[in-house]
């Protein structure tokens, strides 16, 4: 890791991901994304979509990945604490929460973004029927389970002659997400990969994207290993959530504007 005169890290490298994120910050919120103009693109999509629309959808994911990104940023500035996992687990859900949201707007046609759409919104509600199950959750008068409400969403699938809504796959979107922002996509979808590993605690990620700093030989022959972030590979982790959080701002003001 590159160290300062000071004995700290230098952790400069973050900084256009983070006042990037941070030009949608107002004293103590997020900015959201602009309403839709009436008679935009987006408009149109959506229309026959009802609430089911890609607007709420992409604002939502774009939300979430700024505050991944708020909460990466409060770690490395405020509390000056950075492990070789927390910084790729927040990345890992930017990098997710932004690829979503530029997956959404990438579609190819009017009915290939509508159809990845409802393929989000079906897997919305197939997790909540999951969670009710495991809660025993009872909606209350008038209200819908999470099964009935994707019924909803699968039958306005058929309606409108879309084909079946698949579950959507992280990596596939991240692909398709990355080669829209100009991103080399297998290398994007690595640094996923990766992101994934430290966050579920596997033991690869380690060998694959850490730096040794140093390893004390133990009695029985093993050796205990101090890992710290390899900075080559964070740095590309937080170019690509740059490039996909511009490029989806870019992309939904174009398509939200009034043609």
């Amino acid at each position: 890791m590159n160290a300062l005169a000071n004995g700290q890290e230098d952790f400069s490298y973050l900084t256009p991901l983070f006042k990037a994120a941070a030009a949608y910050r107002e004293d103590d919120h997020f900015l959201s994304l602009p309403e839709v103009a009436e008679h935009s693109s987006l408009a149109k999509d959506d229309e026959p979509l009802g609430a089911r629309g890609a607007a709420k959808f992409v604002r939502s994911s774009f939300e979430a990945g700024l505050m991944h990104v708020e909460a990466f940023a409060q770690l490395v500035t405020v509390a000056q604490h950075v492990d070789p996992q927390s910084p790729w687990t927040l990345l890992r859900g930017a990098l997710e929460n932004f690829a979503t949201a530029a997956w959404l707007l990438a579609g190819q046609n009017r009915e290939e973004r509508r159809h990845r759409v409802l393929r989000l919104w079906a897997e919305d509600f197939r997790n909540r029927d999951q969670y009710e199950r495991d809660t025993n959750h009872v909606p209350g008068p008038g209200g819908k389970s999470g099964a009935e409400r994707r019924e909803e969403v699968k039958q306005l699938a058929q309606t409108l002659g879309l084909p079946k809504l698949a579950k959507p796959e992280a990596t596939r979107i991240i692909y398709e997400a990355a080669a829209s922002a100009g991103l080399t996509p297998t290398p994007t979808q690595a640094l996923w990969r990766v992101a994934s590993g430290f966050a579920h605690g596997r033991f690869w990620s380690d060998l694959r994207a850490s730096k040794i700093r140093s390893a004390v030989r133990l009695p029985d022959g093993g050796a205990l290993v101090d890992f710290v972030v390899d900075d080559i590979r964070l740095e590309e982790m937080a170019e690509a959530c740059r490039k996909l959080l511009e490029h989806t701002a870019s992309q939904y003001t174009a398509a939200s504007s009034a043609s």
